[in-house]
């Protein structure tokens, strides 16, 4: 019990209630307020700071800071797998570029190639039809050429008889007699020096 407190069933005496003042008196005049302020507590504080640090500390070394090094350790090895997994997969998306620009080139060069054949047998299929082409056209021609000498030769036979013919009634009504022989004579001749 503190000397100050005073208990509900005490009973006080003159003598007390006289001893009551004095210490009341007495503590009142220390000036002890706070007990951090008053030096005739630290010794006590000091070794009640003491205990309370080294009880944090024994806490702290035996659960807690294992705890936060466990966690630490996970979260480095955590940040090494996912840095070393990126790692990886930046390699694998580099391989899978390149991979990309080769089935690229290798299909613009395929692409190229399918091209040039298309062209070459397209060239093929041309020269051949242009070939045939030019044999009808030959072939038309020729028969044209045949055609236009028949008509050349029935035109120069129709020439001869009607010349033949204007012939034998010129001399016939100039007056004279037409020998046919003389007239299909004179007629070859001059149609012989046009040939």
């Amino acid at each position: 019990m503190e000397p100050d407190a005073i208990e509900a069933d005490a009973v006080v005496t003159p003598e007390g209630a006289a001893d009551l003042g004095a210490h009341t008196l007495a503590h009142d005049q220390t000036g002890a307020g706070m007990p951090q302020l008053d030096f005739n507590y630290y010794p006590n504080l000091i070794f009640w700071l003491v205990i309370a640090l080294v009880a944090i500390y024994f806490i702290l070394s035996r659960f807690a800071l294992p705890r936060i090094g466990a966690v630490l350790a996970e979260r480095s090895g955590t940040i090494t797998n996912d840095l070393a997994a990126a790692e990886e997969l930046r390699g694998r998306a580099a391989d899978a570029e390149k991979a990309y620009d080769k089935a690229l080139a290798d299909a613009r060069t395929e692409a190229n190639a399918i091209v040039a054949e298309a062209k070459a047998e397209i060239q093929v299929e041309l020269d051949a039809e242009m070939a045939k082409a030019d044999a009808r056209i030959a072939e038309k021609t020729a028969e044209s050429e045949a055609a236009i000498a028949e008509i050349k030769a029935g035109a120069t036979e129709n020439v001869s008889i009607v010349a033949r013919d204007v012939a034998r009634e010129i001399v016939t009504a100039l007056g004279g007699e037409a020998d046919g022989s003389a007239v299909d004579q004179a007629v070859d001749d001059k149609m012989g020096a046009r040939a």
